[in-house]
């Protein structure tokens, strides 16, 4: 069978995709990871076939719309992020189409796969007449998002005769069971296996030292806000009686050097480094959040938005997570925060029961059967 995934803008998204991707090459079938020119190297890092579909970058399809012209920067506030977030994957999708339709007319697919808010997965399915599977990126709810998006894509779905995005064949889950939303709908459940790009290993990312670890990390993305916001933590955390690490891209890790003195700095498997990990603080991250969840780590949330404050609040009221919203977050505040993830063993304990729960899910080996039996 030929199976056509469908990532998104950022090499996260290419991360939450990869282990079902990979599983479905291991049990015989074709595959390709279609996306971005920019993220096909990412594709390519985790053994991936990658083949590039638009020329337009992320940071553009954020900046400008369709003509060109600027467009707001994101505001706070969630039905107001939700619009921003379904205008800019909305238009992913739309200048990504052209070239998803000229791989499949060479390649024929008989089954397309899109993550979370890989819209143009589900109209390229419809145009082809084939079965859609959506898999969740990580444990963010998208739903309200859809509608925007389908706004967006209104040209597209009227030239396909649709009214609004098509529902998937097949919803695979991979967030753990007391994670997920009560109202919920249906889905095929999927042990979160983590997935980066890899790098030779050095001893000290599999040891655990003498001290508690506490890695510091803004996502795969290398941008001016990322780097201002992981300067400011490593600067909050610099007097903490802890071992600090940063992941970061190299083009941040680079500049954070010069300012971090003997901290370890730089890209770092995650899937390695986070089970000798006492604590994560990131920037929200989904695909962060599954890899810290999946190793038993706590969790300081400092987002800087609001669109997945629900999910976020509702780790933290399992006990597994702090968050602190920018408002909340001076460096006072998340000293206190990482000392309480820290001294209480409650946040690590529950997290490792999460751990246990992601681990008793179904393996993304067994998900393949079900992407067999659908395209049968």
């Amino acid at each position: 069978m030929r199976i056509l995934f469908v990532a998104g803008p950022t090499p996260a998204t290419v991360f939450g995709l990869a282990s079902l991707a990979i599983a479905a090459r291991q049990a015989g079938h074709q595959v390709i990871t279609a996306g971005t020119e920019e993220l096909v190297p990412h594709i390519s890092s985790v053994g991936l076939p990658g083949a590039a579909v638009t020329r337009r970058t992320w940071e553009s399809l954020i900046a400008t719309d369709r003509s060109g012209r600027p467009v707001p920067r994101m505001p706070r506030g969630v039905e107001p992020e939700r619009l921003h977030h379904g205008g800019w994957f909305g238009r992913l999708a739309a200048e990504s189409l052209d070239g998803l339709r000229e791989l499949a007319a060479r390649w024929h697919p008989e089954l397309v796969v899109g993550g979370s808010m890989s819209y143009a997965a589900p109209l390229l399915a419809a145009h082809l007449g084939v079965p859609h599977v959506r898999q969740a990126w990580d444990l963010y709810d998208t739903r309200g998002v859809d509608p925007y998006a389908a706004e967006e894509l209104r040209p597209e779905l009227a030239a396909l005769g649709l009214g609004r995005l098509p529902e998937p064949d097949l919803l695979v889950d991979v967030c753990p069971p007391s994670l997920r939303p009560l109202d919920a709908g249906p889905a095929q459940p999927m042990r979160w296996v983590p997935y980066n790009r890899q790098l030779p290993l050095e001893p000290w990312m599999y040891t655990r030292g003498d001290r508690p670890r506490v890695c510091v990390t803004s996502g795969s993305r290398e941008t001016e806000a990322n780097r201002g916001f992981l300067g400011r933590l490593v600067a909050d955390l610099a007097a903490f009686d802890a071992e600090i690490v940063v992941a970061a891209p190299e083009e941040a890790a680079s500049r954070l050097r010069e300012t971090t003195g003997r901290v370890r700095v730089g890209w770092m498997p995650l899937d390695v480094v986070a089970p000798t990990c006492d604590l994560i603080v990131h920037h929200g991250g989904g695909v962060t959040g599954m890899t810290a969840l999946g190793a038993g780590a706590a969790q300081l949330l400092l987002p800087r938005w609001d669109i997945f404050a629900t999910t976020m609040r509702r780790a933290a009221e399992q006990g597994a997570a702090r968050v602190l919203f920018p408002e909340d977050a001076g460096p006072e505040a998340v000293l206190r925060a990482c000392r309480e993830l820290l001294e209480e063993p409650g946040y690590r304990k529950r997290s490792g029961e999460i751990a246990a729960e992601i681990a008793a899910l179904p393996g993304p080996a067994e998900v393949v059967a079900d992407l067999e039996r659908l395209a049968a």
